[in-house]
């Protein structure tokens, strides 16, 4: 099917990543493809919350028809005899042009596309229908889910430890202050998963992970190696929803797995990635805690003895414009991972990720290996602790693991 797909597709899978074997992509992984390189001019929090509403949409058609799993929103009902193929198609055809009616020529042309490699008739007939009517549901599901409108957060005093503006910020604060409250998809609240403060500032952990990121974090760094330092550029652009959902259709395709399944796992994958980031961010703004390029700028106010200052002080690559703590790409990551994780096992794959605009190609075997260059290049880049990254990575868990848990489970008969 994909071999058809070339005019509007071809240059979307090859900004993306794939290897030769994407040729045997179904349409559920076509479509994904497709979402990505559709939300691609999107922040990774909008990204992740659009991801996560296509596949959601997308798992409810073919599981209308197929049956295997249990529904998410339960409301859509498949005539008999429906084809799975259409309904996917048309699902996710449905939900991106309602949010990005820019795209709506090459969306068209990527359904009738996909719907060419299904005979007419009734088949294709009721699996649009069925594609449209979960779509739909989805759309209506989401709306006003506190995604919008964009609130910003006001800077308080300038005490150590609190975060201030950094000079990638507007006038107008720290940016998405509403994502906290953006409802979740597969989690009851997002409060249930606050962790703990980050460390004292007059702490050994915090003396350690300051060194540590001023060390190899900062622009002219002599100690970052430039491996390192390739990771930290290529993390800086390749967000959570690109990075995992183009190792989850390599894997799905090395290990052959079907229609249904790829739905049920990319809606998984995504609800994880997005409820990771608004727990994430009901955390950050929780505890407001400042960013290293703020804070070792004032290391010498912070009652540290082993935190020397240095007001020149630049990162390696810019401060997103939001609190430090916990890293919002080891959420993100540590979410989309353990779903992986936990459907294809931890190890033994083989996930090429090649970046789309400065070309770096990273090689992986293991979905902890993609969470460890993560973490580096978050330190590496001068923008987090490592203590952001653990915890991080760590609330991304524990997010993923109660909706894995929680959602979409084999049907009754078929576990």
């Amino acid at each position: 099917m994909l071999s058809k797909m070339k005019p509007i597709a071809v240059l979307a899978l090859g900004q993306l990543l794939f290897h030769p074997a994407a040729a045997r992509a179904d349409v559920v992984l076509d479509w994904n493809a497709i979402a990505i390189s559709t939300t691609s001019t999107q922040s990774p929090f909008a990204q992740a919350r659009f991801l996560a509403i296509t596949q959601l949409a997308v798992f409810e058609a073919v599981n209308a028809v197929t049956g295997d799993y249990r529904p998410y929103l339960g409301t859509v009902v498949a005539t008999a005899g429906a084809s799975a193929e259409a309904a996917a198609a048309q699902a996710a055809h449905d939900v991106l042009k309602f949010y990005f009616p820019g795209s709506a020529a090459s969306l068209d042309t990527a359904l009738a596309t996909s719907l060419l490699a299904i005979p007419d008739g009734p088949a294709e007939n009721y699996g649009v229908a069925t594609g449209a009517a979960a779509a739909a549901a989805m759309i209506a599901a989401r709306t006003g889910d506190g995604s919008a409108p964009p609130v910003f957060y006001p800077p308080g005093p300038a005490t150590p430890g609190e975060w201030q503006s950094t000079p990638t910020c507007s006038p107008s604060g720290g940016n998405f202050f509403q994502w906290q409250n953006v409802t979740p998809f597969g989690i009851g609240s997002v409060a249930d998963f606050l962790p703990g403060p980050p460390p004292a500032l007059d702490s050994n952990t915090y003396a350690k992970d300051y060194l540590e990121v001023k060390t190899v974090g900062s622009a002219t760094s002599p100690d970052r190696p430039q491996d390192r330092a390739q990771v930290a550029q290529f993390y800086a652009s390749a967000s959570p929803g690109w990075v995992f959902n183009s190792a989850a259709r390599q894997v799905a395709i090395a290990k052959g797995r079907s229609l249904s399944e790829n739905a049920r796992a990319l809606a998984l994958i995504n609800m994880g990635i997005n409820d990771s980031l608004v727990a994430s961010f009901y955390t950050k703004y929780h505890y407001t805690f400042w960013r290293p390029e703020t804070a070792i700028h004032g290391g010498d106010l912070d009652d540290n003895s082993k935190t020397v200052a240095d007001p020149t002080f630049a990162p390696f690559i810019a401060t997103p414009c939001f609190p430090s703590y916990p890293s919002n790409h080891a959420s993100g990551s540590g979410g989309g991972a353990e779903i992986l994780r936990r459907i294809y096992g931890a190890a033994g794959h083989a996930i090429t990720l090649v970046h789309p605009v400065s070309g770096v190609t990273l090689f992986y075997t293991s979905f902890k290996q993609i969470t460890d260059d993560v973490d580096d290049a978050r330190i590496y880049g001068g923008i987090h602790f490592r203590f952001d990254q653990e915890v991080g990575a760590r609330l991304g868990r524990e997010v993923a693991t109660e909706i894995y848990k929680s959602n979409l489970q084999p049907a009754r008969g078929r576990e």
